[in-house]
């Protein structure tokens, strides 16, 4: 399951690295030396996955298309690779009755070693002053071209001591690079250029682009366009509820 470094998608993280760095309202309620694996989405996922997801109509249209696409293959994976494990999904769609995220993505990407995430303590005295600055992972291939997407935790996996945890790499290392990407993100983050803060090997192809750059609301007419859902269907896409959509 797990890939090699030029198309990883699959990162080891351990229930305590992930308890260690958030509060105590998003702690993960397991031992803290549980196993968990963060699973990433890389620019391929949408003519390699979403699309043939589409035309197969296992696509029950009762929520977004991407978020039903991505829980159809990974509860499939998780079936097929671990049909003896306790294995508990959460994904970055879903929210507790709080209103909380079940959990925080961009840290369970940094805590595992996937992606740097940037947020504004890694500047030093920042000209914003108490201005929010939201924070951004950046993949050291795909720069901002990826997505978090799901977190699994196998209940009954402990792991030991051997195992040590790996920073991410820092791909954004000046002061001033740090500032424009989050300045980028947050200011400007419609025009998608953060997600070029580095070199990449892969991108979105123009019809995603298209894709996700429609009002989620106009998606569903979109996908009735290219033929992929019947007037039939109903779709419940809405907008995500932080600066851009984390496709």
């Amino acid at each position: 399951m797990l890939q090699n470094e030029s198309n990883r998608r699959v990162y080891i993280a351990v229930v305590g690295w992930y308890n260690a760095v958030v509060s105590d309202a998003h702690h993960l309620s397991y031992p803290e030396d549980t196993l968990a694996l963060v699973l990433l989405s890389t620019p391929s996922m949408f003519e390699r996955s979403f699309l043939p997801f589409l035309q197969s109509q296992s696509c029950e249209a009762v929520r977004d298309p991407i978020d039903e696409c991505i829980t159809h293959t990974v509860s499939s994976a998780v079936s097929l690779c671990f049909p003896n494990q306790s294995v508990h999904a959460s994904y970055d769609y879903e929210m507790l009755p709080s209103r909380r995220p079940k959990f925080l993505a961009q840290t369970a990407a940094h805590v595992s070693g996937a992606a740097y995430y940037y947020q504004k303590s890694d500047v030093h005295s920042p000209a914003w002053g108490d201005k929010k600055m939201f924070g951004v992972c950046i993949h050291p291939r795909l720069g901002g071209w990826f997505a978090i997407r799901a977190l699994l935790v196998f209940k009954d996996v402990q792991v030991g001591e051997d195992l040590q945890q790996k920073g991410p790499p820092d791909c954004v290392c000046s002061q001033e690079d740090r500032i424009e990407l989050l300045e980028r993100f947050n200011l400007r983050w419609q025009d998608w250029s953060y997600r070029d803060m580095v070199p990449t090997e892969e991108s979105y192809s123009a019809q995603q682009r298209e894709y996700f750059l429609t009002p989620p609301g106009q998606r569903g007419a979109l996908l009735r366009q290219w033929g992929y859902l019947t007037d039939t269907d109903k779709t419940n896409i809405f907008p995500k509820m932080y600066p851009a959509d984390s496709f």
